[in-house]
C-alpha cells in the first residue's frame, strides 16, 4: 500500500488546484525540487508529479522543474500531464521517470497506451479523471461521454501498471476520497487502482488500509499534506504497521 505525495506543477511552481480549475490555484512552494526533497526526508517512498500546464498544452511544459526533482530524490517518480505520444514517453523514461501516466491520450488514442505498455512493461499507468462518472480530458477542460470503467476495461490485458482514478468534484477540496466509486472500479478490473482526489485526513488513510480497500495499490495525498491536516509521520507509521502485520 503506497501513499503518494503529490506535486502539481504550474509555471515551474508547486501548486494545488481546486476541482482542476487553473484559476483556483494555490502556490505552496516556489521550488518543486525542495518540496520533493522534503517529502523524501519525511519518509515517502514514491512521488506523484503532474505537469498541469502540460495537460492543457498537450506537451511537456515544466520539464525543467521535473528534471530538477529527479536530480535531488532517489525515490521513484510517476509523472502525468501532456504525455500524448511514444516519443514523449520514451524521453521521460530515459530521463529517469519510473512510470508515466497517460490521461487524455488514453481516451483519444487507446492504441498509444497499448503500444507503450508493451514497449515499457510496468512503466505505464493510465490516469482516469471523472466528473459525474464521465471521464474528463484536456486537463479536465472537457468531459467525454465514456465512464472510467469503460476505458479501464479497454486496457485489461494491455499490461498497464496502474489506473489512477480521480473524482474531480472532490479534488483539492479536502472532502475525503470517493471510496465507493474507487473501490467499485478496483473490484471490476484486474489492473491495480490508485485512489486520488480529496484525501483529507488520517481517516482516509485508515480506510485505505481497511479490508474493503484491499484491491487498491494506494492513494495520492496533496492539499492535506501541504496545509497540515495529514501528519506524514502518523500516516506512514500506520501504513508501516499494516505492512508488518
Amino acid at each position: 500500500m503506497i501513499l503518494f505525495p503529490a506535486i502539481d506543477l504550474k509555471n515551474g511552481q508547486c501548486v494545488r488546484l481546486e476541482q482542476g480549475d487553473m484559476a483556483r490555484a494555490t502556490v505552496f512552494n516556489l521550488d518543486p525540487a525542495a518540496q520533493a526533497q522534503s517529502f523524501a526526508a519525511q519518509g515517502f517512498q514514491y512521488l506523484h508529479v503532474v505537469d498541469l500546464d502540460g495537460a492543457f498544452a498537450g506537451k511537456p511544459m515544466n520539464a525543467q522543474a521535473v528534471e530538477a526533482m529527479l536530480k535531488v530524490v532517489k525515490m521513484p517518480v510517476q509523472l502525468g500531464g501532456g504525455i500524448r505520444d511514444l516519443k514523449t514517453i520514451e524521453a521521460w523514461l530515459s530521463k529517469g521517470i519510473a512510470r508515466v501516466i497517460i490521461g487524455t491520450a488514453a481516451v483519444r488514442d487507446p492504441a498509444l497506451v497499448k503500444d507503450a505498455a508493451k514497449a515499457f512493461p510496468g512503466r505505464v499507468a493510465v490516469g482516469l479523471d471523472a466528473r459525474d462518472g464521465k471521464v474528463a480530458v484536456e486537463g479536465w477542460a472537457e468531459s467525454s461521454q465514456v465512464t472510467a470503467l469503460d476505458i479501464a476495461q479497454r486496457f485489461e490485458d494491455a499490461g498497464v501498471a496502474a489506473i489512477i482514478f480521480t473524482d474531480i468534484a472532490r479534488d483539492g477540496l479536502l472532502k475525503g476520497i470517493n471510496w465507493d466509486a474507487t473501490i467499485a472500479l478496483a473490484e471490476a478490473i484486474s489492473i491495480p487502482v490508485i485512489a486520488s482526489g480529496g484525501l483529507a485526513s488520517i481517516e482516509d488513510v485508515k480506510t485505505l488500509l481497511s479490508p474493503r480497500a484491499k484491491k487498491l495499490e494506494g492513494a495520492i495525498a496533496g492539499r492535506a499534506l501541504y496545509d497540515g491536516r495529514l501528519d506524514p509521520t502518523e500516516a506512514l507509521a500506520l501504513i508501516g504497521a499494516a505492512k508488518a502485520a
